[in-house]
């Protein structure tokens, strides 16, 4: 039922049970209906699904409901008690009727109504009579509503032939024959205009419907204004019905579910047996539709995005390793430089491609994320954190797997291979996730609401732009041919490197310990100690240098102690955080919700929201050159402003639709809420102090505001 009546529904039912006594309600668990179950079949045979039927058979002018009640009601539930291996499917609901009772509006059905519903035996079922047992609880209204509830029983036998029908045989076909249809010769669109929705349908092509008095029962709950009237036009062929977006529809749904019901008299094909058609339609937002129109656009930004993501701090280690490989390069041919370009390349877009794959299904799964959200994941990060460990030992010379090194750089082979340019590639992308570039943010805002082709596309030029920059020095290494030739100095020029992927790994586990405690930090760090080891041990004794047994002790204790620390790693990733990094230890800023945003913008109080992750690198670089500054904060409390932080480390749903609904998936954002009916200012992702100033010159002093304010209460 909808908000929008839910007192004045809390007080009919209050009514309902002050005269249940005088409907009988006390007697009769089932107050004028009665239910009875029936099946299709004379007997049922294993593993072979059958139809069971639930009647409700209702007194004159009373009434039950559909799965959507509309404005007042219940729906049928039902709860089965069946034998073992057997399985019962939804209900299938037959289309409903309007049941007006002004100003409401609910769906249900009135007389009789049969519901459907598949059952599935095993494959091995003794031949003895089975039983099959629901209890149906239903709403049954009138001028006042009563609850009833009955329990129904089916006895069928168990044979070994095809079932033959049984004499509920018709009736159960003609519930069947009131369920909604499929079609596909029928095309449905969905969009969504402000707060209105309009579909539109297509007849067949040598159809001529009148679709005169035809309804859309929405299969959503507080989605429409059910009450509200569905004006149809016509726009050549096509049919358009205007609906009226509910004034509590809090979200709008990815797709418009429902049931288009023709009119008194009217049918839907020319045998006059189909009066009712399923819909299931993608609902095409206003953004969708701007975003599909400045496509080309999108993609430019996703490229300049991209190049511009190279600059950005998350990106910063595997720079250092491509600077490695562009050195070990240098002596190679020109083409097989060209080769490793592309290869690079192919490593970066593959990965977006992926991580948008799993970014789309999780979402389709219904699942609350956006951009970089593998790092909200406490076990991504401490792998992140062995893996840029394991990189920055390597490094240092610590220890040497043949075949994938960056020690071997005086060995040709295994260290020129295409593969590892590609796997260079993929590390690239998932560093980068953190980070959102300058143009990258309205960028992928779009693409997680375009169709999936479109959004590829942009992910796509996202990762060539990202790679532009390795393939044009692969191709025209102009600076690089200047380098001596390779010696001693790369070995020093190695040992250097290694340093940004130990601090690579000083931030993972930093993020991690906002994740997951201090507990969960040293459990994490003593994993990593575990790991080093490990490390140490397989380069102290190579295994071109030891005897068999010798190799065999020594590898099987790295082995137990790489296990041991990523056991306690695991462990660490189960532990709670108290806190994240980005609380409000300072007083000055509080957790994002967006009730309490709304409440203060109706107040008239402007409010700047920090969209933030511990595992930004781009947010945590703001923080501390921008938005910590005392100039910035004094102009804050100056302009009276409210200050929310919203902390994105680990999942949150709410911070998550609140991206959303600013066209982002990611992080940053920074939001300037002026406290009146003016949108919202978006600022870049990266910050200046002169940036944010420039933004508050849009809000009065708090001194103004104060003296209008004494002028008003006199």
């Amino acid at each position: 039922m909808t908000m929008k009546f839910g007192l004045v529904w809390a007080a009919v039912c209050g009514m309902f049970i002050c005269s249940s006594s005088t409907y009988g309600q006390s007697d009769d668990p089932s107050p004028f209906s009665e239910a009875a179950l029936a099946g299709e079949f004379e007997w049922i045979a294993p593993g072979t699904p059958f139809t069971v039927g639930l009647t409700l058979r209702l007194d004159e002018e009373w009434h039950s409901y559909w799965i959507n009640p509309g404005d007042v009601g219940e729906p049928v539930t039902l709860t089965w008690d069946l034998p073992a291996g057997f399985s019962a499917g939804p209900i299938q609901w037959p289309y409903p009727e309007k049941i007006d009772a002004e100003p409401l509006r609910s769906y249900g059905y009135s007389n009789a109504v049969t519901f459907l519903v598949t059952i599935t035996p095993p494959d091995e079922v003794p031949e003895s009579p089975v039983t099959l047992s629901a209890t149906a609880d239903w709403l049954i209204c009138k001028d006042v509503c009563l609850f009833a509830q009955e329990t129904v029983a089916l006895s069928l036998p168990v044979r070994e032939a095809l079932p033959t029908p049984g004499p509920y045989f018709e009736e159960i076909a003609v519930a069947r024959a009131k369920l909604p249809v499929k079609d596909p010769a029928w095309t449905f669109e969905a969009s969504h205009y402000s707060n209105s929705f309009a579909l539109r349908v297509s007849p067949p092509t040598d159809a001529a419907p009148d679709l005169e008095g035809a309804y859309f029962f929405p299969a959503h709950l507080m989605l429409l204004e059910h009450a509200v009237d569905q004006p149809i036009s016509q726009d050549g062929d096509a049919f358009v019905f205007a609906l009226q977006q509910s004034e509590y529809a809090t979200e709008l749904p990815d797709r418009l579910q429902g049931v288009l019901v023709a009119g008194e008299g009217q049918y839907f094909d020319t045998a006059r047996t189909v009066r009712a058609l399923e819909i299931d339609v993608p609902l095409r937002t206003e953004a969708d539709q701007n975003t599909s129109s400045t496509l080309p656009i999108l993609i430019l930004f996703a490229l300049v995005g991209g190049l511009l993501l190279n600059l950005m701090p998350c990106v910063f280690p595997v720079l250092s390793i491509k600077l490695l490989s562009f050195a070990q390069h240098n002596k190679l041919d020109s083409a097989t430089r060209t080769w490793h370009g592309v290869a690079f390349a192919a490593g970066v877009v593959v990965s977006f491609l992926v991580l948008a794959g799993l970014l789309f299904a999780l979402r389709a799964a219904g699942s609350q994320i956006g951009w970089g959200f593998q790092l909200q994941s406490p076990l991504f990060v401490a792998s992140m954190a062995f893996l840029f460990l394991a990189i920055g030992l390597n490094l240092f010379g610590v220890f040497d797997i043949r075949g994938f090194t960056f020690t071997g750089l005086n060995k040709s082979g295994a260290s020129h291979s295409l593969t590892r340019s590609c796997l260079d590639g993929a590390l690239a992308t998932l560093v980068a996730t953190p980070c959102t570039a300058p143009f990258m943010g309205a960028a992928l805002g779009a693409a997680v609401v375009l169709p999936t082709t479109q959004a590829l596309a942009i992910f796509v030029a996202l990762g060539l732009g990202m790679a532009a920059p390795y393939v044009i020095l692969s191709t025209f290494p102009v600076l690089f041919n200047k380098l001596p030739r390779p010696g001693q100095w790369m070995e020093t020029l190695k040992h250097v490197l290694a340093f940004p992927m130990l601090g690579t790994t000083v931030w993972l586990a930093w993020v991690f310990g906002n994740q997951a405690g201090v507990n969960g930090l040293s459990l994490l760090l003593l994993g990593l100690l575990l790991f080093a080891v490990a490390a140490w041990i397989v380069g102290r004794w190579p295994s071109v240098q030891v005897t068999s047994t010798v190799r065999i002790v020594t590898r099987g204790i790295a082995l137990i102690m790489t296990c041991m620390g990523i056991w306690f790693a695991y462990q660490g990733a189960q532990q709670e955080s108290v806190s994240h990094a980005d609380a409000t230890s300072d007083g000055l800023w509080s957790a994002y919700s967006t009730e309490q945003v709304q409440q203060l913008s109706r107040e008239g109080r402007p409010v700047f929201v920090d969209f933030t992750a511990a595992w930004c690198l781009t947010c945590q670089v703001n923080k501390k050159t921008t938005l910590s500054s005392s100039t910035l904060l004094s102009a804050f409390a100056e302009k009276d402003v409210v200050l929310m932080r919203a902390d994105w480390t680990s999942r949150n749903a709410e911070i998550t639709r609140a991206l959303e609904s600013h066209g982002r998936s990611g992080v940053p954002l920074y939001v300037l809420y002026l406290g009146n009916n003016d949108p919202p200012v978006l600022l870049p992702e990266v910050l200046t102090e002169s940036i944010v100033m420039d933004a508050l010159t849009l809000l009065p002093n708090r001194a103004e505001l104060l003296k209008t304010t004494i002028s008003t209460d006199t």
